[in-house]
């Protein structure tokens, strides 16, 4: 089962590789099994279209070693990027990456997120609600909608239900690493149930991937 960390609030985290240990390894490891490039690029695409003028706010929740934040800014320039991560180690493997100085990196938990109220246009959360128990879960998506202005939109990139029998001999992988309890709400395929929990509406499932370790969802609402 993977290592949960106590940030500084008392919140839990697990590290983006699940160990500690790992985490040097997480990038190779994702790009190898997850189809990084193709999933990131339809992420980063849904995102940014009809952003505010000037590009607005975008938080990259769980944003880890920054490829997702970093690949935001790049797209769009004037917007304010901001990575949020619990994981100090990450975020410092984050910053020394090329173009991370177009990110604004900040220390902080999904349950408990540093930012204000109504304060961003997207919040993404790419591969973290199945590291985090139900309730934390509930907690993340709750913090998400707190920080988006009304009228912005949630977007998440997770493990949704298994397509078919052999992807769901792939995701006892992610499950038996993540752990049981943690994951079977995205073994259920009960994510957009739980966003629609949350307070968020027109949930939309837009496409649905498969991966080394099971099938990946792409999914937005709105606050």
């Amino acid at each position: 089962m993977s290592a949960s960390t106590t940030g500084d609030s008392g919140a839990r985290y697990v590290p983006a590789a699940g160990r500690r240990a790992f985490t040097r390894l997480y990038d190779p490891v994702i790009a190898l099994t997850m189809r990084e490039r193709t999933f990131r690029a339809r992420l980063r695409d849904q995102v940014t279209t009809g952003l505010p003028a000037g590009g607005g706010t975008l938080v990259d929740v769980g944003a880890g070693t920054g490829t997702f934040a970093i690949a935001l800014a790049a797209a769009i320039p004037d917007a304010r990027v901001v990575g949020v991560d619990g994981d100090e180690e990450i975020l410092a493997l984050a910053r020394a990456k090329a173009g991370a100085e177009g990110v604004s990196w900040e220390r902080g938990l999904a349950q408990k997120l540093p930012l204000a109220d109504a304060s961003a246009d997207r919040v993404t959360m790419s591969l973290v609600l199945h590291h985090l128990l139900p309730e934390d879960k509930r907690a993340a998506l709750a913090e998400a909608r707190r920080v988006l202005r009304p009228g912005g939109r949630l977007h998440v990139a997770d493990f949704g239900k298994p397509r078919n029998p052999i992807l769901r001999a792939a995701f006892l992988v992610v499950q038996a690493t993540d752990g049981f309890d943690v994951t079977r709400n995205h073994a259920a395929g009960r994510l957009p149930a739980l966003i629609a929990a949350a307070g968020f509406t027109g949930i939309t499932s837009h496409e649905r991937l498969t991966t080394a370790f099971g099938t990946l969802e792409l999914l937005s609402a709105t606050r």
